[in-house]
């Protein structure tokens, strides 16, 4: 289990977390709704954990949203602040990018 992922599970279960602006535009274009984010982090499942990232540990994370659909998000917690946990980006990731679980990147 990812460190990183506990972590920012742990923050966002007691309140304390935050999206970012670019996140709040990702939603907007993608047409998903911010509790569909939050309501999907218990069973995220990781996807590339990055625990040493320059700014602090992050994770990039993979579920279904309330339609089945499936959604990528970039959670982390920022090296100045660790008592919060930012959502930093979520997606539709494009399927012809992915393996079909969405759990690998394919190489071009």
């Amino acid at each position: 289990m990812s460190e990183t992922l506990e972590r920012i599970r742990d923050l966002v279960a007691s309140g304390c977390y935050a999206f970012s602006n670019h996140a709040y535009e990702e939603l907007a274009a993608d047409g998903i709704l911010p509790r569909e984010i939050l309501a999907g982090l218990p069973a995220a499942i990781v996807v590339e954990d990055y625990p040493d990232a320059k700014r602090g540990p992050s994770v990039l994370v993979f579920w279904r949203g309330e339609n089945g659909d499936p959604l990528h998000a970039v959670w982390g917690v920022h090296a100045s602040n660790a008592d919060r946990a930012i959502l930093i980006t979520v997606y539709r990731p494009n399927p012809k990018l992915w393996t079909p679980d969405y759990l690998k990147r394919l190489r071009p």
